[in-house]
């Protein structure tokens, strides 16, 4: 992070619709499915210094249906709305984000790939998509942004899926990952499940039961956000390590 970044609070860098921080674009690629998958980054948006662990495991799990319409809630850069593309080539991929730096970029990576069957949306969380349901919907969620706002997007997601559609998210420990993985599962039953691990991440996928009815969502949004969270966890969870991922099997970085 330069001097300057270092000014400026973690969740303005990127959960912010105009980030401060001064450009600084760089290049970097990885594999993916036997494909070298290349990107354009920059600050002011996350992972600005390559793939982070949590998403390269994300992507790693990525479990799609060729044909399956997908959500990249909070794309970054792109990196997983490209590898979901690549995924389901017969599919459609929407990547969202609030950081209209952000937004530009995954445009610009999206077409660098040759991805045409996906697009970029700018908004926060799901106010691009408003009306529109998923097959799967993947995430890394704006952990630094607080638990409240990663509650009220988990709290939304049943309306943004189709019947069957699955939740996919990655987190760590000292993200809070523990505490949402009980409150998805003591909101939405047992279809919790962890399929990856690594680094201090999980990744977790979440089929959700059926559907729900915006009043519902609304309901839990405003009601049982912090229901039984002890008053000392009301704050936001403490930001994750900027390591890259080293282990084999993971998409790989270089510059």
């Amino acid at each position: 992070m330069s001097d300057e970044e270092s000014d400026v609070p973690a969740a303005e860098q990127y959960f912010t619709e105009q980030p401060r921080s001064r450009s600084a674009r760089r290049e970097l690629r990885f594999l993916y499915r036997g494909e070298l998958l290349a990107f354009t980054v920059d600050a002011g948006v996350f992972a600005s210094h390559g793939l982070d662990p949590g998403t390269g495991l994300l992507i790693q799990h990525l479990a799609i249906d060729d044909g399956a319409r997908v959500l990249d809630l909070g794309c970054g850069w792109g990196a997983v709305g490209v590898a979901a593309a690549k995924s389901s080539p017969r599919g459609v991929v929407v990547l969202t984000d609030v950081n209209r730096r952000a937004a530009r970029l995954a445009a610009e990576n999206l077409g660098r790939n040759g991805v045409r069957n996906a697009e970029v949306r700018v908004g926060r969380l799901f106010e691009p998509v408003a009306d529109d349901r998923f097959d799967l919907i993947a995430t890394n969620p704006p952990f630094r942004a607080g638990r409240e706002t990663v509650l009220e997007m988990l709290a939304a997601v049943p309306d943004h899926l189709r019947p069957g559609g699955r939740l996919l998210l990655v987190g760590k420990g000292s993200q809070g990952i523990r505490y949402y993985q009980e409150w998805l599962r003591s909101h939405w039953g047992p279809g919790v499940r962890v399929v990856g691990r690594g680094s201090g991440y999980r990744v977790l996928d979440v089929s959700v039961p059926g559907t729900k009815d915006r009043s519902s969502s609304e309901a839990v949004k405003k009601d049982t956000l912090f229901n039984g969270l002890p008053p000392n966890e009301r704050g936001a969870p403490r930001a994750a390590a900027r390591a890259r991922p080293r282990r084999s099997g993971r998409p790989r970085t270089g510059e």
